[in-house]
């Protein structure tokens, strides 16, 4: 049945949830038998009960997953063994698209429609394509004298703990299990108190797909809890974090206070996106960026937040954004054709809203948008908001917002352009328009960011690394380069007599 002829209210409403963590292959309480609240932020309503991991089932769960490494239940299968049960895997997601996008539409706000048609099927191909490739990496032979070989061996690592946020939640878990499960580790899941439901339903989906129990454990939790104990615990051999740069620190000093183990962050961002003279098609530039930006609420790491436009088409670029900013206006999730859903909670929505205030405060004009919307649901809606105005030492042009907001800026030359770009303590992702190609590659090269887009903003593939400069990270998510940070180097030699 098309998303359209679905009633998702009625769905909704029949909804029932379990929120207890997955632990050896099975649903169990918490130790405590503390619960939190899951609030929909659609409109308020109570989704269920979810449990309140501590420290006491995060040891339960790296103990099992421990033990599903050693004795070899996973890690020991060929490659190809392995393939199929996470193409099996890959399969039921799919299967399960209704419940799934239902569920991340209910947990963080997203409109049904993109929860259907981006986050389901990113999941499964991310998982289908790490098990399609991880029979089709070969070790190393190294060159050496004829009376010597060296083998150089990747290894799975064993128990990697993953924590991962709120804005993608079944996106980012996926880019973290595909590789790390793939290479034969064990993993214990920690995800976001503010999305906690798909993480816990992909648990169960994966058992049904043959792997075995204790290989992925979920716990739910809040992060200074369950989170913290993960990233300290002396057993677990890497953290794969994504979230904010302030947490992302404190991965890296509890790593410090416990066993050194890998910390692997992808962090904030606040992507710039330079429009040049030359660039022949400016609505089309605009268009661009005010659907990248309004994509997914804001919420995403990688939204063009910054906008530097050339000081002679400043004025007509900003006319075209703010013409195409209501048409990404909020509306129900639940509605296949809203294009804007809800902020993740009522504290993303003070933060958002306080940004709102400082731009304006510091002088900052909102063309459009800067209001609260929708407040009669019950839910967090906020306007699109541009403001025009902004300078590079605003508040709103240097932290990541994480909502509907975007700034727009101006510069003078390519020297201009690209000092003001770098000047940020971010450098997840960038986008240049130009017509020239020497410039457009010029330009590219010179801007500190792990990925740059030419003349486009919307080209991305599992096939290629994702991550950033400076305090937006280390290590990278999807591609190849994923399997570096979750397997171990081996390095062998053997005597061979004459």
């Amino acid at each position: 049945m098309s998303a359209t002829r679905i009633n998702w209210h009625e769905r909704a409403a029949a909804l029932r949830i379990d929120g207890r963590p997955l632990i050896g292959g099975r649903r169990v309480d918490t130790q405590s038998g503390e619960q939190f609240d899951c609030i929909s932020p659609i409109d308020g309503r109570v989704l269920g009960s979810v449990s309140r991991g501590q420290a006491a089932d995060i040891d339960t769960a790296v103990q099992c997953a421990r033990s599903a490494f050693n004795d070899g239940r996973w890690a020991a299968r060929p490659p190809a063994a392995r393939k199929r049960v996470l193409q099996r895997f890959a399969d039921l997601i799919l299967a399960a698209k209704d419940e799934l996008a239902l569920l991340e539409t209910l947990d963080m706000g997203k409109p049904i429609q993109y929860a259907l048609s981006v986050d389901v099927p990113a999941t499964a191909r991310c998982i289908a394509w790490y098990a399609e490739a991880v029979d089709k990496i070969y070790d190393e032979i190294a060159p050496t004298g004829a009376n010597a070989l060296a083998l150089i061996q990747r290894e799975a690592m064993g128990v990697i703990g993953v924590i991962v946020p709120w804005n993608y939640p079944m996106i980012m878990a996926a880019w973290k299990l595909g590789p790390a499960l793939a290479a034969g580790n064990s993993v214990v899941l920690k995800p976001s108190e503010k999305s906690p439901l798909t993480a816990l339903r992909l648990a169960e989906i994966a058992l049904e797909a043959g792997l075995p129990e204790g290989v992925f454990n979920v716990v739910p939790g809040f992060g200074h809890e369950a989170g913290e104990a993960l990233a300290l615990h002396m057993d677990v051999d890497a953290i794969g974090f994504t979230g904010s740069t302030r947490v992302g620190r404190k991965m890296l000093e509890y790593a410090g206070r416990s066993n050194l183990k890998r910390v692997y962050n992808e962090l904030g961002g606040k992507s710039a996106f330079l429009v040049f003279p030359d660039y022949e098609d400016i609505a089309l530039a605009a268009k661009t960026v005010a659907g990248a930006m309004f994509f997914n609420q804001g919420e995403s790491c990688n939204a063009p937040s910054r906008v530097f436009v050339h000081e002679s088409i400043a004025d007509e670029f900003a006319a075209v954004v703010a013409a195409e900013a209501p048409k990404y206006a909020p509306g129900d999730p639940l509605d296949p054709r809203t294009v804007m859903g809800a902020l993740v909670d009522e504290g993303q929505l003070r933060t958002v809203m306080g940004y709102i205030e400082a731009g304006r405060a510091e002088g900052a004009t909102a063309m459009v948008g800067g209001s609260q919307a929708r407040s009669e649901s019950g839910g967090y809606f906020v306007e699109p908001t541009v403001f025009a105005g902004v300078n590079n030492q605003m508040k709103i042009a240097r932290e990541e917002i994480f909502g509907p907001v975007m700034s727009l800026l101006r510069f003078k030359d390519e020297a201009d352009a690209l000092a003001q770009a770098n000047d940020s303590s971010y450098g997840l992702q960038a986008s240049v328009w130009s017509s020239n190609i020497d410039r457009a590659h010029r330009v590219a090269r010179q801007l500190r960011a792990g990925t740059v887009h030419v003349n486009q903003y919307d080209e991305d593939d599992i096939t290629v690394p994702f991550g950033g400069y400076k305090q937006s990270g280390n290590g990278r998510d999807k591609s190849l380069h994923a399997f570096d940070k979750y397997t171990e180097l081996k390095t062998t030699w053997l005597k061979i007599k004459a």
